[in-house]
């Protein structure tokens, strides 16, 4: 018999914001795959569900490059899939762990897509987005009545962003940490920046909240960060 193959969405970064169904899963697990950077040794995912981790579980850390190409992948990605299905093949149950929600931009969806035709079972624990926890927090309604909300991945292209923002009544900005000077710039064309709030690292020790995008500058923000926003209404 071989392992199941878990998904775990540990929400943004408050270890409370688990479902009890993730929490079940992490203590159950016999291997922790922790995803971190090339850059650090760290991985806030595990860091968020370490209060639920049982004492001889086996944590393995992996490296995920950023770039993910179905037809040609790199020998880093080639490793970690090999990696992942000797445990499975074991007959270890795996638990992926993800920041925000597993199927939302999200590393898991290009390791799902690897292992689904493989024959393991597999099974995805949704967990709670940063920006509906920044909604909560802040109390900032993100859609009411027949508002459209647009989310926004501020890395595409000029023109694409243009597009998307002049249609969206509210918007969720992700991926702001790359071109935030830029992304202002254009919130404030579109008459979108005077309801614009950002939370980096929400929910954990470290949070910041900026209501006021014109107080960033030239400052580096955090590659956990999200930009909430709103159209003025009469």
């Amino acid at each position: 018999m071989s392992g199941i193959f878990y998904g775990v969405g540990v929400g943004p970064g408050d270890p409370e914001l688990l479902t009890i169904k993730a929490i079940n899963v992490i203590r159950q697990a016999d291997v922790i795959i922790a995803p971190k950077t090339e850059k650090k040794e760290d991985s806030v995912a595990l860091e968020i569900a370490k209060p639920y981790l049982k004492e001889d579980v086996e944590i393995v850390k992996l490296v995920f490059p950023m770039v993910f190409h179905d037809e040609t992948l790199s020998t880093a990605w080639e490793s970690n899939k090999n990696t992942i299905s000797e445990l499975l093949a074991a007959g270890k149950n795996v638990v992926f762990l993800t920041l925000g929600d597993p199927m939302f931009y999200s590393t898991y969806i290009y390791v799902f897509r690897l292992l689904e035709n493989c024959g393991y079972p597999i099974e995805t624990i949704p967990g709670v987005t940063a920006f509906c926890a920044i909604a909560s927090k802040l109390g900032y309604p993100i859609v009411e009545g027949n508002d459209i909300l647009s989310i926004i991945p501020a890395t595409i292209e000029e023109d694409k962003l243009d597009k998307a923002l002049a249609m969206a009544d509210n918007a969720v900005l992700m991926k702001v940490y790359k071109n935030s000077g830029e992304v202002i710039e254009k919130l404030q064309h579109h008459k979108l920046a005077e309801n614009a709030v950002m939370i980096s690292r929400c929910g954990l020790d470290d949070e910041q909240v900026i209501h006021n995008l014109q107080e960033i500058g030239d400052q580096k923000v955090n590659y956990l960060s999200t930009i909430l926003t709103r159209r003025n209404k009469v």
